[in-house]
């Protein structure tokens, strides 16, 4: 399985017929909500030509920082 980050811009591109996800109600999105993830199987679509693709460790180490997690509020105000 091979994995591509798009701009949220190029969401309208994509043909969710050849990716994994179902619809744009399905993709993950970065915490600024300006990126998400399109993950498929076997033959690069040809709306993902050219773009980086990443493995799923690779993938799973890119979401695990900041720019895909929202922190935890460390205000301890109440």
């Amino acid at each position: 399985m091979s994995y591509v980050i798009i701009d949220k811009s190029e969401i309208s591109s994509v043909d969710f017929s050849e990716v994994l996800e179902t619809s744009s109600d399905t993709l993950r999105f970065s915490v600024d909500g300006e990126k998400t993830i399109v993950q498929f199987k076997g033959t690069t679509p040809s709306f993902l030509d050219g773009k980086t693709q990443y493995s799923h460790s690779e993938i799973l180490e890119i979401t695990s920082g900041e720019e895909w997690n929202k922190q935890p509020n460390n205000n301890n105000d109440i």
